[in-house]
């Protein structure tokens, strides 16, 4: 019995041996879909000094210096920056301030300071600073103290 199945088995072997083998191909594809996004890493924190009139409280002073921001993005996508709605201020000082701020970009993509959403139309990696100003009109000046006020980067 066993000879007779090896017997069998070599010769559908030799009768196969002739032949090729049936080849096959099949395409597998790959699909992916990027949103346009961007990511925002914080760097440094800004400051602000005061000026010599008293009525300007900014990062653009001698001795302020800007926030620092990594923006990530793929293109397709707007930076701005919110109005400063949480600020910190000493208690005795009770008038009016004015909160401007603004950014700039270099890198992937360069931007002048400004105050408004600007788009972000290329991808790759910027270094926004962000600045703030605070003022007083009129009469009106700082008072001494602490002062502290948040700035929103908002990359959408």
């Amino acid at each position: 019995m066993k000879f007779l199945r090896a017997a069998m088995a070599a010769s559908l072997l030799a009768a196969c041996a002739g032949q090729t083998a049936s080849a096959a191909t099949g395409n597998v594809l790959f699909n992916g879909t990027i949103t346009a996004t961007c990511t925002i890493t914080v760097n440094s924190n800004g400051t602000m000094t005061v000026s010599s009139n008293l009525q300007s409280l900014s990062s653009h002073n001698a001795g302020g210096s800007p926030g620092s921001a990594q923006v990530d993005t793929t293109g397709g996508v707007s930076l701005s920056v919110d109005p400063v709605t949480t600020t910190t201020v000493p208690a005795s000082d009770t008038t009016a301030t004015t909160w401007t701020p603004t950014f700039a970009t270099s890198g992937a993509q360069t931007i002048a300071e400004t105050g408004t959403a600007t788009a972000l139309t290329v991808p790759g990696t910027s270094t926004v600073a962000v600045n703030l100003a605070g003022t007083k009109s009129g009469t009106n000046r700082f008072s001494a103290g602490n002062y502290q006020a948040t700035v929103t980067l908002r990359c959408e």
